[in-house]
């Protein structure tokens, strides 16, 4: 009974090895696979069961590189630091430099100009027809001649301008300037 209350506070919260090691290896990783996963896909505005099993993968593949051997809260506790670390920062360094901002947040591109959809970005995105024909429904859009404008945001999510909300925003502005 005595062993089940017993704790190694030492082991439990001193270090067994180097700090500078883990923040080196947490930001490695972490960096390594952000700038992987910017430029093989954006970020998408939803999760499909293949989306959820490579991020499981690849959090499993990327632990031990991370992780190494620790064993102390301490240690954990700098891991997670050093990767919430990076995680804000490059929202911060992409918020104040736009430089910085180019590379960690993609521009939106437009897949539909003036009822005309762009077969070149469709691919590049990989987006089919049907997967933009299911969206332009969902806004009660029946055509692609009745699309202004339809972009993949920065999040991977689609937007529709349809003509008839061209128009009167344009009214709008039109109106607003006299």
């Amino acid at each position: 009974m005595n062993e089940w209350v017993k704790v190694d506070w030492h082991a439990l919260f001193v270090p067994s090895g180097s700090l500078v090691e883990i923040v080196i290896r947490g930001s490695t990783i972490y960096l390594f696979l952000f700038f992987l996963m910017r430029v093989l896909r954006r970020e998408t505005g939803q999760f499909n069961i293949a989306d959820l099993l490579v991020i499981v993968i690849i959090a499993d593949a990327a632990q031990n590189g991370m992780a190494g051997t620790y064993e102390s809260i301490t240690e954990g506790l700098v891991l997670i630091g050093t990767i919430m670390f990076w995680n804000y920062g490059l929202d911060w360094l992409g918020f104040h430099f736009e430089s910085v901002r180019k590379i960690v947040q993609p521009s939106p591109v437009t897949l539909i100009r003036n009822g005309r959809i762009d077969w070149r970005q469709m691919r590049r995105e990989l987006i089919t027809e049907t997967e933009l024909m299911g969206r332009l429904h969902n806004d009660g859009i029946e055509q692609v001649q009745d699309v202004y404008r339809c972009f993949v945001e920065t999040d991977g999510k689609l937007s529709v301008i349809s003509n008839e909300q061209a128009r009167k925003n344009a009214a709008r502005r039109k109106a607003r300037a006299r």
